[in-house]
């Protein structure tokens, strides 16, 4: 049961990040479509990660079938996607979605920018579900790599036309931050939807683990260095919702960084020692993506903050 339901709350505190940037950012933002955004977000980084977990960064002897999963989450991210979409369309339009016409869509998704990155998303994610489910339906053992290219590709292609995209090499910082917040994220829930045993957990939870140390120095250069671009001065992380925000996500972050040296040092031995149930191990995690998402939220309100 708990398989079952863990997801949803990760969705529910995701979306209790985007409430709790509103409250520390208004009336600066965040727009309401960061709410659909976190979700976006969640989701392809949770493809990226099951699409990882059958590559050759994992052991090929606990390698999980993936395609079902992949499957279900691609497709429910294109839905999400395509709902983005049509909120950026009919807030580029200046009206509401129901307003929207057929006319003013089409020229939303060819002759802007943003349609056209959203459209590149939608085909991208439309693709990963496809191709997961004939492999699925087919019972194939394909690579998986294909699916980490689309993810990666429909992950980046919305943040790169941020506010850093008029910076030197801005763009790079912000597709490098963006993959790596979705390999900590994606490659722990992939494990806590499809790892089954004992042993796959203790296969595979140390390379996560090394993962997860990459991305956390990552996120903290690239993340400091596009901050320090948007706000300008120490002032600015007080006295803007923009930068109220930003010490918000900081703060999340340290406290997730003690959480997984805390972890380190007690699952990741006994997950070693063959002393941790799957169920338990299953648990640590989900509750560690809980806060992962709710990091997510407060990073998808700073999309729309002003």
């Amino acid at each position: 049961m708990f398989r079952r339901w863990w997801a949803l709350a990760a969705a529910v505190t995701g979306i209790a990040g985007v409430g709790l940037a509103w409250i520390l950012a208004r009336p600066d933002g965040p727009d309401p479509s960061a709410v659909l955004r976190v979700l976006a977000d969640c989701l392809g980084a949770t493809a990226l990660g099951l699409g990882l977990l059958r590559t050759d960064l994992f052991p090929v002897r606990s390698r999980p079938s993936v395609w079902r999963e992949v499957a279900l989450v691609a497709g429910t991210w294109t839905v999400v996607e395509g709902a983005l979409l049509a909120t950026a369309a009919a807030e580029s339009d200046g009206g509401g979605i129901a307003g929207l016409s057929l006319s003013s869509f089409g020229a939303f998704l060819t002759g802007i920018t943003v349609g056209q990155l959203g459209l590149v998303t939608v085909a991208c994610t439309a693709a990963a579900c496809g191709c997961a489910a004939v492999a699925y339906r087919q019972n194939r053992d394909w690579s998986t790599v294909p699916i980490v290219v689309l993810a990666v590709i429909a992950l980046v292609a919305r943040p790169i036309t941020g506010h850093m995209s008029q910076q030197l090499f801005g763009a790079l910082f912000v597709a490098v931050h963006t993959a790596a917040a979705a390999v900590w994220l994606g490659v722990l829930a992939a494990m806590a939807l499809t790892l089954r045993s004992r042993g796959a957990w203790t296969a595979n939870l140390p390379v996560f683990s090394r993962l997860a140390w990459w991305s956390v120095w990552i996120l903290a250069v690239s993340g400091t260095v596009n901050a320090a671009v948007k706000i300008g001065s120490v002032g600015g992380l007080v006295d803007t919702g923009y930068g109220r925000v930003v010490l918000a996500k900081t703060l999340l972050l340290v406290i997730l960084v003690l959480l997984a040296r805390r972890l380190r040092g007690t699952w990741l031995v006994s997950v070693a020692a063959h002393r941790t149930k799957a169920d338990e191990s299953v648990i640590r995690a989900a509750m560690h993506v809980c806060i992962l998402t709710a990091a997510f939220g407060l990073a998808a309100a700073l999309a729309t903050t002003a």
